[in-house]
């Protein structure tokens, strides 16, 4: 039997995989410390550790080129002006910034997402539904 990778499987290096579990961490950090009534320490490791892992996920030359073009300009702003914020001792400020920046961000991936998310079969369904169909 050979070695090779099984149907739908996607080879990933050490440093993806690095990344894939530090972002998770501080994403769950970040979680965690909304529902500990935004506590900045929980906060402060979580920003740290989202924006560590996504540089090892797509790269340090990606992650730059993606936050710094000149269109994200704004975002970007908003987005680690509210990390730096959190690590001033903010916490609800800085969540807010990073939460308007990460959508600035990310918007033009909502509607690929939505669209994934339409072919899963029971939340496709619950996409469709007349009420949530109008804003999605």
């Amino acid at each position: 039997m050979g070695a090779g990778l099984a149907i739908g499987e996607v080879e990933t290096s050490g440093s993806t995989e690095i990344g894939m579990g530090l972002t998770g961490f501080g994403v769950f950090f970040l979680f965690f410390g909304m529902i500990l009534f935004f506590d900045k320490a929980l906060l402060a490791i979580g920003n740290i550790l989202f924006v560590a892992g996504l540089s090892f996920v797509i790269g340090l030359e990606r992650t730059f080129r993606f936050f710094f073009q000149r269109h994200k300009m704004k975002a970007t702003g908003f987005f680690l002006g509210g990390v730096v914020v959190v690590l001033i001792g903010w916490p609800i400020v800085g969540v807010v910034l990073e939460v308007y920046g990460f959508f600035l961000l990310f918007r033009g991936f909502f509607p690929v997402a939505v669209g994934f998310i339409r072919r899963v079969p029971i939340l496709g369904s619950l996409l469709n539904l007349p009420g949530i169909s109008g804003v999605s």
